[in-house]
């Protein structure tokens, strides 16, 4: 078989190339074999990467029992968790840009036939997807793996009720000792955040969309099974090799709509919104809003993970993972069994013997929490090009309400006074230049979020920016409003106690101001100047697009 790898390893004219290959401890045996990049974004300094170096290990076994030569190379990673709520967190999601084009350029350069990503959090399994989508040679995704909940006296907990104690500590509704309880013991040890955040709810459609092995998306990081989970990937990369299954073979359209059907019936990240739609980018395929809400409007919502509810990722696990999730959503044929995936089998044949072991974690079809998927796109005079929010985790009273605009051009704006108590119940918060150019880099709302929850706000208050939410945050928490202030759209016209009315079952948000009165504001608007001028986040900013097409560099 003609491997890209022959380009540095064949031939008089590579005897250059090999002499650094052998500089390295390389042998002639290895270089006869594959080249395999196993991408890792190991570092000390994130939570769910803290393991990686035992999961790329792992890989490496698995590529070599199988006839290839393993080569590792790194990724960066931001932790989203440690970055939040200052001006860090601009960096995280223009960060998904660099790992891809940090994929592309490691695979391209040093001519890889093959690739085993290695990530766990937030944006560096979409980015790593990105890059391996672009430059489309046969690769696997090997997360690692999920944290465990921790435990407050007998509660099961996670990091976003600790953002929540937080806001109740600045409420004086705990005191500090309290709030210590929750720091010490709401995250025990390594892997992805113990909820259905971003990082799990990527890793959980990562497995869904077919690029991962069984399991990916939900064997803890700690348990066994996850370093057995890395050597089976390093083994079967050798297999899609061998038969050229490459990730946009993998990545069809029937593909997303099933890791679609997937997000709505776990209840997913609003984030994963953005990512599957910069994914599809990557891949040339179609993906828009309207799909993503047709979706929505057909899958039922079948799991209440954290924030949405009690239960962890450990618990989804236990009641058979993603594969048990389709096994339910076939009953009705909402999945096409016909795709092929990493295992280089189809996805109906992965299913054989899967079923429910849960039904209080997975309901079952017929019984579901909602008849509808658990994030809904929404659209009116404030969204025009569409907004994001997390059904599955808004309180039933908070699905329709009608409040008095509280504006505020930032999140350190809005946390100020939250955390000084000037918001009223029935408020409607605006955060506004936060977008992907505006921001730059459309920051996460979890502090906020988390305050209004802490504050026992979160069932009378809703939140809506341009920017974007954790995972974590629950409520009527509504993001990534589409055109951004920066960019002129209607949220940059919105007043202090203008009337804004979100009734998300009907998919709309607007605010009570007539065309003719926004095209008056819009006469003496001028946008606020750049927050960041230098560096790279300044390049993102000017090329940046637009939330509702995924927020990727063009």
């Amino acid at each position: 078989m003609e491997l890209r790898s022959h380009q540095v390893t064949r031939g008089a004219e590579r005897a250059p190339n090999r002499s650094l290959f052998y500089a390295m401890g390389y042998t002639e045996e290895e270089l006869s074999r594959p080249l395999v990049g196993v991408v890792s974004a190991h570092s000390e300094i994130v939570p769910g990467h803290i393991h990686l170096d035992k999961i790329a290990e792992a890989v490496k076994a698995g590529i070599r029992m199988a006839g290839g030569t393993p080569i590792l190379v790194p990724a960066i990673g931001v932790c989203d968790g440690i970055a939040m709520g200052h001006d860090g967190m601009r960096y995280s999601l223009a960060s998904r840009e660099l790992i891809a084009d940090s994929v592309e350029t490691m695979a391209n350069a040093h001519c890889f036939d093959a690739l085993v990503l290695v990530p766990n959090c937030d944006k560096i399994v979409p980015g790593m997807i990105m890059g391996a989508a672009r430059i489309n040679i046969p690769s696997i995704v090997a997360s690692g793996g999920p944290m465990l909940a921790g435990k407050v006296g007998e509660r099961e907990v996670s990091l976003s009720v600790l953002f929540e104690a937080a806001g109740a500590r600045k409420a004086n509704l705990i005191d500090d000792a309290e709030l210590a309880e929750f720091e010490n013991n709401s995250c025990p040890g390594c892997g992805s955040c113990s909820g259905m955040y971003t990082a799990n709810s990527m890793n959980c459609l990562s497995e869904a969309i077919g690029l991962a092995l069984p399991g990916n998306g939900t064997v803890p990081a700690v348990h066994s099974q996850r370093i057995q989970l890395a050597k089976k990937s390093g083994m079967k990369i050798m297999e899609l090799l061998e038969k050229n299954i490459r990730p946009r073979d993998i990545l069809t359209p029937d593909a997303f709509r099933n890791a679609l059907c997937a997000e709505m019936a776990l209840g997913c990240s609003t984030n994963s919104v953005l990512h599957l739609l910069a994914i599809a980018h990557e891949a040339q395929v179609k993906l828009d809003l309207e799909l993503i809400n047709e979706i929505s409007n057909l899958v039922p919502n079948l799991c209440h993970l954290a924030p949405a509810g009690e239960a962890h990722i450990q618990d989804l696990n236990e009641a058979g993972g993603i594969s048990a999730v389709y096994s339910e959503l076939v009953k009705k044929g909402f999945i096409n069994t016909d795709v092929i995936t990493a295992t280089g089998a189809t996805l109906g044949e992965n299913l054989r013997g899967a079923y429910n072991r849960k039904p209080q974690i997975i309901r079952p079809i017929e019984n579901p929490y909602s008849e509808n998927g658990g994030i809904a796109i929404l659209w009116g005079n404030i969204a025009k090009d569409g907004c994001v929010v997390k059904r599955s985790a808004v309180a039933p009273e908070m699905m329709t309400h009608t409040g008095p605009a509280r504006v505020f051009d930032s999140e350190e704006d809005a946390i100020e006074v939250i955390y000084g108590g000037g918001i009223n119940p029935g408020d409607v918060v605006v955060i506004r230049y936060e977008g992907p150019k505006g921001g730059p880099g459309m920051r996460e709302m979890l502090n906020p979020t988390s305050a209004l929850a802490g504050m026992k706000l979160d069932k009378e208050v809703a939140l809506i920016t341009d920017g974007r939410f954790s995972g974590a945050s629950r409520g009527a928490s509504i993001g990534h409003v589409s055109p951004e202030a920066a960019e002129g759209g209607n949220i940059a016209l919105i007043r202090e106690n203008d009337l804004i009315e979100i009734d998300i079952p009907s998919n709309s948000i607007n605010v009570k101001v007539s065309d003719e009165e926004l095209d008056q504001r819009r006469k003496s608007f001028t946008p606020k100047e750049p927050v960041v001028k230098t560096g790279w986040l300044a390049r993102y900013s000017r090329l940046a697009g637009s939330a509702n097409t995924g927020a990727v560099m063009i």
